[in-house]
């Protein structure tokens, strides 16, 4: 297990890159720990500008747009991250749309209402991650478990469930679109965010990503 606290989602990128490059390769072919858990102090503060990782944040603001649409289509996106086309069965829909799965009987928006009449509310959160529905999960299964939120000292603070994440690509823009949401539900109360807690159960690279550092 690992824990630590860092004020930017790039301070927490690059040290974590740095304690995976350094381990031994997996049986899977990947660097990993299990049980990572990242406080971003900060989480604002969302871009990475790490020299060796060369993140694009336009691809991120992409992402986050798309998952605003609610819209299940990577017909777009894949444009962008060829990745998605793999992760179809040749019509574009893919499960991974966030915005579409947190939108689903209106979960985000009844979140948003429980803080709002409650502040000490232990109940604000939405899943994504369905296990019911594993059936579906042929081509794409969700990273993302859950997202919760709570109120503290008048802030508001978000913890993130990833059941699995790649630290080059799938940290770093989950991070910048988690952040986004949180800066927006925090938008919605007319509160300033607090801090932003990432914890996943399989935090790893794959070999392509190996020897930047």
């Amino acid at each position: 297990m690992f824990c630590n606290s860092y004020v930017t989602a790039q301070e927490a990128f690059e040290d974590i890159y740095n304690i995976l490059d350094n381990l031994n390769v997996h049986e899977n072919g990947t660097k990993k720990i299990y049980n990572v858990s990242i406080k971003i102090l900060e989480p604002t503060k969302n871009l990475i500008k790490t020299e060796y990782r060369n993140w694009n944040n336009l691809y991120g603001e992409r992402e986050w747009e798309w998952y605003l649409s609610k819209d299940r289509s990577v017909k777009e996106l894949k444009k962008y991250a060829p990745i998605w086309d793999k992760m179809h069965n040749g019509d574009n829909i893919v499960n991974s749309n966030y915005g579409h799965l947190w939108s689903e009987n209106n979960q985000l928006e009844k979140t948003i209402q429980q803080l709002r009449d409650n502040k000490l509310t232990r109940q604000a959160w939405i899943t994504i991650f369905d296990g019911k529905r594993k059936d579906e999960f042929v081509h794409d299964t969700p990273c993302t478990i859950a997202i919760g939120f709570i109120i503290e000292d008048g802030l508001l603070c978000m913890s993130v469930l990833m059941r699995s994440n790649d630290l080059w690509f799938g940290f770093c823009n989950d991070q910048y679109c988690f952040s986004k949401l949180q800066m927006y539900v925090a938008k919605e109360l007319c509160m300033d965010v607090g801090w932003y807690h990432h914890f996943a159960s399989d935090m790893h690279i794959y070999k392509k990503h190996f020897g930047f550092n």
